[in-house]
């Protein structure tokens, strides 16, 4: 029997072009764009360009853009530098249901970058991507989300697995040679969730690592490297290690007949994608009763149970620790508009209204939550005057279940691209939208 790593590398190797639906093609060009506005965005971020900057000293001259500047640099750099701008502020694109993996960091960044460097078209790039996905999507749905339980950023410690596939394809690797890539990337596999309890950046950089470490994997498997095989099930693998309670069936499951691309969801607002729900409950409530900040006295959040162990954090020490924070999300999204992300900013990190009502934020546990991570949210704001008002979801515009539409798409890639050209900006989201029709992808202008 083959083990997990070899199963899932056939699968990838063997994916072509034409097997993939277009409905599955149509998810995976959107979050490809959506992917290129969050680092656009993100590059222009001061600890983004302390990674450019250790990408340009370290790297030579080279082929793949660092999206949204003119600088090109050696793929595996490029890798890191995308991968941290990606993931900059809190805005590039996630699955439902969660499994702890960021599809754009891992999957459409090491992508860009290798077909950029190699000259490839958009049709091979489409396929390493959807590849990647179903493969690292099935690896994190075994998981059983019990990384973060442990003190693992999931993202971080997964997402190489999905990198190095996407690697793998486009090096045009046979399987043998994936299976050693995946074997290789499990001992690059890296992350700890201390940033959500003491502060710090390094959550940004989680997922730099991962694409720079999928690559390095994919290319060492390339030249003859080797890795173990029982990576992901053996008794000192990834599921052995960094979980608890895991499903190594669900790796394998339905290979080729369920396309979890189509579980692709994207942020509306620049914070964590578990105050998504609440936030956009404050909004419906803000608007439909005519009330702020200044009118609340208090807010009462019923949410899921990682929220409740990760998220709960009413005195946020710096901005990444505030647009992790979902108590710090509501109350600022009472002050001000979430959906414009320059609002997640020092000046309202500290801001004395949002952070005395962020205090004032009780959080229990939603009573009968269907999941652990399930987006299911009850918002109650007590106004200073004694009324309350409620209101209560489980969905948010651009999940799988309220998709965003291209039309939509644009406005928010032309709201991360808007310090850029315009036209070149227009220009870059239409070739992307058409992108299985690109002959070569290095002949796109990621520079704006």
């Amino acid at each position: 029997m083959p083990t997990a790593s070899q199963a899932l590398a056939q699968f990838a190797t063997d994916l072509q072009f034409a097997q993939i639906p277009p409905e599955v093609v149509e998810r995976a060009k959107d979050c490809l764009i959506d992917t290129v506005g969050a680092c656009v965005l993100g590059a222009q971020m001061p600890w983004t360009q302390t990674v450019i900057e250790y990408a340009k000293r370290n790297s030579a001259l080279g082929e793949s853009s660092v999206m949204g500047t003119a600088i090109k640099l050696r793929a595996p750099f490029a890798c890191l530098a995308n991968g941290a701008a990606s993931h900059a502020f809190e805005l590039d694109p996630l699955c439902e249901p969660s499994v702890g993996m960021h599809p754009g960091a891992a999957l459409a960044v090491p992508g860009l970058a290798i077909a950029q460097g190699r000259k490839l078209s958009g049709r091979e790039l489409i396929t390493a991507y959807v590849a990647g996905f179903e493969v690292l999507y099935r690896i994190g749905q075994a998981t059983r989300l019990s990384p973060e339980k442990l003190g693992f950023h999931a993202p971080g410690v997964m997402g190489v697995y999905g990198s190095s596939c996407v690697a793998a394809k486009l090096f045009y690797e046979s399987a043998t040679q994936m299976a050693h890539a995946f074997g290789i990337a499990g001992s690059m596999s890296s992350g700890l969730m201390e940033f959500s309890k003491s502060g710090g950046l390094v959550k940004r950089l989680h997922l730099g690592r991962a694409a720079e470490g999928g690559f390095m994997a994919a290319a060492l498997a390339r030249d003859g490297y080797t890795g173990p095989a029982e990576v992901l099930e053996g008794k000192y693998g990834s599921l052995n290690t960094f979980c608890r309670d895991a499903a190594p069936e669900f790796m394998t499951q339905d290979l080729g007949n369920v396309w979890h691309t189509m579980k692709t969801k994207f942020k509306r607002f620049a914070c964590h994608s578990h105050a998504q729900v609440p936030v956009s409950l404050v909004l419906e409530l803000k608007a439909k009763h005519g009330i702020g900040g200044d009118d609340v006295a208090g807010i009462t959040l019923a949410v899921n149970e990682k929220s409740l162990s990760h998220h709960n954090i009413p005195e946020p020490a710096d901005l990444a620790m505030a647009q992790y924070s979902v108590p710090f999300c509501a109350a600022l999204a009472l002050f001000v508009d979430p959906s414009d992300p320059w609002v997640f900013c020092d000046k309202n990190v500290n801001d004395s209204r949002i952070r005395v009502l962020a205090k004032r934020v009780t959080m229990e546990a939603m009573p009968n939550a269907a999941s652990q991570v399930g987006m299911a949210s009850r918002v109650t704001l007590i106004l200073k005057n004694g009324q309350s008002f409620s209101a209560e979801g489980d969905n948010f515009k651009g999940t799988p279940g309220m998709p965003l539409k291209r039309g939509e798409l644009l406005a928010k890639f032309l709201r991360l691209t808007a310090h850029c050209n315009r036209p070149r900006a227009e220009r870059l989201f239409f070739q992307l939208s058409d992108v299985e029709n690109v002959k070569d992808i290095s002949a796109l202008n990621f520079a704006l």
